[in-house]
């Protein structure tokens, strides 16, 4: 490179470094952009920095987080912990027990569950003679579990990661790595038992986490097995057109249409047969109707269907959440391993997080609510522990899985719109000192607090400024102060501040005090 070139080159870096910090004061005065959106641009201009060099001529390291990862601050990690201690209490109101498996399983044990998303699965380098993939959900580690240990009856939660190599759309709550909340029910039961808890139990989560307005959609894998068949459908071509359908919150019902006659060969007619059912919508009286309905009556697997749909809406009204719950036939969840009901909860309040596509554009008919996005989804999967089982033993299964990044992005957009601040530590007494060379002092009476299980804090200074030790208070949210000082040690007491009201309990006694907090 000639001298002006390099010149060039490195005033290119400058510039850019520049534009960084004019970029983020730009992006912070325009309304409805999110901290996610700040730090993705943030992101691309240091890689673009990082590409061009700097004066130094020294290796630039890229600073920024994977592909559809992100980092997260204290004030996020204190929200997300919020949301996990309400979803695990409700799993444990529900009689669960926790396991845990591994980040990867062979890949022989993945291959073949998801359908056509199985070209999403993370595949690893091979390290020791086993081919290996990082897990894409907790189900089929689940299944792979009951199936190694001969495990017939559990009810368990499991938190964890999982990994997919999609299309990230990070402001949106969708990345390549996340978190999954899942619940399921394994063993041999009457129908639509453990399928009505389940459903309670999105119901609940939801109502909790009080995000805004929900519905809970319901359909069944038989009906639209049955659906497919009367409507025309190969039965080679059932799975394939089921992720196809399974598109419809996502897109128009002509795109799907386009996808299912151009792209996967159906007659133009079958196309239009499904286009007739899906568009229903009901309850127990529309399972009923098509009970009655002169095609679909002739699939035994879908008239199966529809009265465990009756069935399951009659536990569902004594578990008081039909409220929320409709029977929806274009709910079709692509995943191969469903057997039996699926359901999806889907928010409906507008203006939460953007809206890709409008209810009325995916299914032609006039709605008062437009969907945001899924945020929990599940099933019944009866086959799927046998795909592991020497034997082929069935261990029927039903479950859900919580969307929890979606969750975590609405709970952090209202954060930010709220006034309320977010304790990002549980100290509860903040031990300080108004006079100088107390620092044993301080230590030793915050020891005394420690081992009574209480959470205290000291600043790690010999003489700090009362006044410094207060805003740390404040800042925090510490609600509690003990202030130490000679006259107080003389006389065995600590004064004790409450932080919000500044009112004072001059004569607390010391020992006294650590042992009733």
């Amino acid at each position: 490179m000639n001298m002006l070139g390099m010149f060039s080159f490195r005033v290119c870096a400058g510039l850019v470094g520049c534009r960084i910090g004019i970029c983020v004061r730009s992006l912070r005065s325009c309304p409805g952009i999110t901290v996610a959106q700040i730090d993705e641009e943030v992101a691309k201009l240091l890689e673009l920095k990082a590409q061009l060099g700097g004066d130094d001529g020294k290796h630039q390291f890229v600073l920024k987080t994977a592909k559809g990862t992100r980092d997260y601050n204290p004030k996020q990690m204190a929200i997300r912990e919020k949301v996990f201690n309400t979803i695990i209490s409700c799993f444990k109101r529900h009689g669960a027990e926790t396991i845990d498996t591994p980040v990867f399983e062979l890949k022989e044990t993945l291959t073949g569950k998801y359908g056509e998303d199985s070209k999403l699965i993370y595949d690893l380098k091979d390290q020791g003679g086993e081919l290996l993939s990082l897990r894409y959900d907790l189900t089929v580690p689940f299944a792979r579990y009951l199936a190694m240990n001969k495990i017939t009856n559990i009810k368990r939660y499991h938190i964890a990661k999982v990994y997919r190599r999609d299309n990230p759309a990070m402001t949106r709550g969708r990345y390549r790595e996340f978190y999954q909340c899942d619940f399921d029910i394994a063993g041999q039961y009457d129908p639509m038992i453990p399928d009505a808890e389940c459903l309670k139990i999105v119901h609940e989560i939801l109502s909790e986490l009080d995000l805004g307005e929900f519905r809970i959609k319901v359909n069944d894998r038989r009906i639209l097995d049955g659906m497919f068949a009367v409507c025309g459908v190969p039965a080679d071509k059932f799975r394939t057109i089921c992720s196809t359908v399974d598109k419809l919150d996502k897109m128009s019902w002509e795109d799907v249409k386009n996808e299912m006659v151009n792209e996967k060969g159906l007659s133009e007619e079958a196309a239009d047969h499904i286009g007739e059912y899906v568009s229903l919508q009901g309850g127990m009286d529309l399972a009923e109707r098509l009970l009655q309905d002169q095609k679909l009556s002739q699939s035994k697997e879908a008239c199966a269907g529809l009265s465990d749909m009756k069935l399951l809406f009659s536990y569902l009204q004594i578990f008081q959440v039909t409220d929320k719950v409709v029977f929806d036939l274009s709910l079709a969840r692509g995943l191969d391993y469903y057997t039996g009901i699926i359901y999806e909860a889907v928010l409906t309040q507008v203006g939460v997080v953007p809206a890709p596509v409008s209810t009325e554009a995916q299914n032609g008919a006039a709605e008062e609510t437009v969907s945001v996005g899924s945020v929990a989804g599940g099933g019944r999967y009866d086959g799927l522990v046998g795909m592991f089982d020497p034997k082929s033993r069935k261990v029927p299964c039903v479950g859900v899985s919580i969307g929890i990044e979606r969750v975590f992005s609405i709970m952090e957009q209202k954060a930010e719109a709220s006034a309320e601040k977010v304790r990002t530590t549980e100290v509860q007494v903040m031990v300080a000192s108004a006079q100088k060379n107390l620092l044993e002092e301080r230590l030793k009476l915050t020891t005394e607090l420690w081992n009574a299980g209480i959470k205290a804090e000291v600043m790690y200074k010999k003489n700090p400024k009362l006044l410094s030790q207060l805003q740390h208070c404040e800042d925090s949210g510490i609600p509690l102060v003990a202030i130490l000082g000679e006259q107080e040690l003389k006389d065995g007491v600590v004064k004790l501040r409450t932080v919000a009201t500044r009112e004072e309990v001059p004569k607390c006694p010391l020992r006294a005090s650590t042992g009733q907090q």
